[in-house]
């Protein structure tokens, strides 16, 4: 197994080692997020992306692009760290970042296989056109009930005070 370190990828040089992969007869599998205050929740839904392939590939939003999604008080965790906790994890093989609003352009760079969004994304999923005029799926992950970042900060909150 790689150490966490060796799983954070530059963008560009993440292109080329997908395409190795992919190449090598390995179905790449693509999430994305924010991923601020990892919890039992991402972990359920990152266990479940990677079984729908050989490689995980997650797609890690900015410090900036989270602001502009979840407002200036987000991210809690910065994106150093973001990415350094992901790669942690067994079931993920690479980290890399984008700064734009969704993945799409990412998406298009990687050419995953298959793409997974949490079922509540059901609407609306970047980069499901690229993937599938591919032949690659994609893939709706069902959510764990109660579970969220949002609802962590609000426990906090709560228990500790805040403004």
């Amino acid at each position: 197994m790689r150490d966490a370190e060796e799983k954070i990828w530059e963008r560009g040089a993440l292109a080329g080692e997908c395409a190795r992969l992919r190449a090598a007869g390995k179905k790449i599998v693509f999430t994305n997020g924010c991923f601020d205050l990892v919890h039992a929740g991402h972990a359920t839904y990152l266990q479940f992306a990677r079984k729908q392939g050989d490689v995980l590939v997650v797609g890690l939003n900015t410090d900036a692009s989270v602001r502009r999604h979840k407002g200036e008080k987000r991210p809690i965790v910065d994106e150093p760290n973001r990415a350094r906790l992901l790669a942690a994890l067994e079931c993920v093989d690479c980290v890399t970042g984008f700064d734009e609003d969704e993945p799409k352009e990412l998406i298009a760079e990687l050419q995953p296989d298959v793409l997974v969004k949490a079922e509540d994304w059901a609407h609306y999923v970047s980069g499901r056109d690229i993937v599938e005029a591919r032949g690659g799926k994609v893939v709706l992950a069902p959510m764990v009930e109660g579970l969220s970042t949002t609802a962590v900060i609000e426990r906090v909150v709560k228990a500790y005070g805040g403004g």
